[in-house]
């Protein structure tokens, strides 16, 4: 057997040397290789896959956008008469450490029974003039400035958006555009400030069917969703008044509280009467009497109440704020 792989051998080697062309089989067959090491053998190259992309017209990924920031004149609102971080303590800022220590509790769950949807709080008086705004404006920048909350104040009044002007600043897209755009996002609208815990969402872009949009299964919505997605957060409705429209009625049926404000000595009692009645799902109805002339007759206050249910409660004496008529 040798002897003819010998003899085949040589006849090959004559071929080639004739120049015959020879088959790469047989080449290969003749070629001596070196089989390498396991050590040296290298390792199979993995490929990821490439991801997949993403059309144009497909969905749009889920960025998150950045709410953004305005700053607030300190200095401005407190000559304004407003309770500000950097203002010396006053009685004023001491009335609103009693008016909101209680929403705070119902808010939290630490009042004297739970409060559905106790984080939304919605401010409102029987007519227009009577100080609603001023209070919002107030009670949000005194919770603001509690270490453990977060505040968002809502200028819901869309009919007569007051909030941004109060608070010197320019108008923009809020309330009214999240309740035409679904596709809109909340953080798109809400204002960040320079108090570390208060936020701002403006009535928005003015609209033909502005108190419609109020009244509609999207506000509805919105303020449910609000409440779910901010459970932690205390949520404050600058409304319009109970008596001028229905629309704050709808809205009050979604409150956890509500603060009417009553303006002392022009107020009428049957109007009082009359707004509290549109109210009577509310859980929790609170009073605030505003310009209440205190006792010296040189100054004028909040005299301030409270109660559950109907609105029959206990009466809380009245505090004296230093604001002017």
């Amino acid at each position: 057997m040798s002897n003819s792989i010998e003899k085949a051998a040589q006849r090959l080697e004559q071929l080639r040397q004739a120049g015959a062309q020879m088959p790469a089989a047989s080449t290969s067959a003749t070629a001596s290789v070196a089989t390498p090491s396991p050590a040296f053998i290298p390792e199979p190259v993995r490929v990821q896959p490439a991801p997949e992309a993403v059309s144009p017209s497909g969905p749009r990924a889920a960025t998150p956008v950045g709410s953004k920031v305005v700053k607030l004149d300190f200095d401005r609102l407190t000559a304004a008469g407003f309770v500000t971080p950097n203002a010396p303590r006053s009685m004023v800022a001491d009335q609103f450490r009693v008016i909101k220590r209680p929403l705070i509790d119902n808010a939290t769950g630490k009042g004297a029974s739970v409060v559905r949807n106790g984080n939304l709080i919605m401010i409102t008086s029987s007519m227009p003039g009577e100080g609603k705004s001023f209070t919002a404006v107030n009670l949000a920048l005194s919770m603001a400035m509690e270490m453990d909350h977060t505040v968002m104040l809502v200028d819901a009044d869309v009919a007569r958006p007051s909030i941004m002007k109060v608070l010197g600043l320019p108008p923009g897209p809020g309330l009214l555009d999240l309740l035409v755009d679904d596709k809109l996002e909340m953080s798109q609208v809400l204002l960040r400030t320079n108090i570390e815990n208060l936020t701002l969402l403006p009535s928005g872009s003015p609209h033909a069917q502005a108190t419609e949009l109020l009244a509609s299964a999207a506000m509805t919505d919105l303020v449910e969703d609000m409440g779910k997605r901010y459970s932690d957060r205390i949520i404050i409705f600058d409304s319009p008044p109970l008596l001028l429209t229905t629309e704050s009625r709808v809205l009050a049926t979604h409150m956890g509280q509500i603060v009417m404000v009553v303006q002392a000595e022009k107020t009428l009692q049957s109007q009082v009467k009359h707004a509290l009645s549109t109210i009577e799902s509310c859980p929790v109805k609170l009073m605030v009497l505003n310009q209440a002339r205190s006792s010296d007759q040189e100054a004028y206050g909040y005299g301030y109440g409270y109660g559950y249910g109907y609105g029959q409660g206990q009466r809380e004496p009245a505090a004296e704020a230093e604001v002017s008529s």
